[in-house]
């Protein structure tokens, strides 16, 4: 019996995937480095720090990692707070309120940081729904790397097999299947070269999950 939902954010709550890809290209014209559409894609799903991590080392980067994430950080955030079209996803915040009404428990699980984080669950007052949030700052190791989805399902109200993940991304869909949790994939239209895949199923509206039988 599924006790536990674990959310993704970026693609599947809300779609920041603009506001990152801006504040980051900002910066790598700042650093003078051309990052190609194919390698960007390859970063969905990691922690800014990650990222950074895999740029210094492309390009053989002077440049401190904090130094670089706190740059990207500020570009984002500047963003952030004058976007006026900022949105959930379509249909995500009535699921959420339908589940929580249901009585299952919603978690986070999110390679977003803790300020990213709480921008969007203050800007959308997500809190009262969620009884946990994570952030994959707290981790060493983006996804695909299990540890975050390990973690979750270690704050469910119930074990493993009674938690399943949201994703919509290759990396998010491959850690989730690594820590051995049911994984629906979430075909977003904003999340572009992703491989669901290995998701035990794929969706691209809210609408198609079932509450009262929610991996039928």
């Amino acid at each position: 019996m599924i006790k536990t939902i674990i959310f993704d954010m970026d693609g599947v709550i809300v779609d920041t995937e603009p506001v990152h890809k801006y504040a980051y290209f900002q910066h790598f014209n700042e650093l003078e480095i051309e990052v190609s559409e194919a390698m960007y894609a390859t970063f969905t799903g990691n922690s800014t720090r990650n990222v950074f991590q895999k740029l210094k080392a492309h390009f053989d980067l002077d440049h401190e990692v904090e130094d670089l994430i706190l740059r990207k950080r500020h570009l984002f955030n500047e963003a952030f707070d004058t976007k006026p079209d900022l949105e959930l996803i379509e249909g995500v915040f009535e699921f959420i309120q339908q589940l929580h009404a249901h009585g299952y428990q919603l978690i986070l699980a999110s390679s977003a940081s803790k300020s990213t984080i709480n921008r969007v669950f203050t800007r959308f007052n997500l809190d009262p729904y969620f009884s946990h949030k994570i952030s994959g700052e707290d981790f060493p190791k983006s996804k695909p790397d299990p540890a975050i989805f390990l973690h979750a399902a270690s704050l469910s109200v119930g074990d493993k097999a009674s938690c399943i993940v949201i994703e919509d991304s290759t990396n998010g869909v491959e850690a989730a299947k690594s820590a051995g949790i049911y994984c629906v994939g979430y075909n977003s239209l904003n999340s572009k070269h992703q491989d669901l895949g290995k998701a035990d199923r794929v969706i691209a509206y809210f609408n198609e999950i079932d509450i009262r039988n929610i991996c039928g």
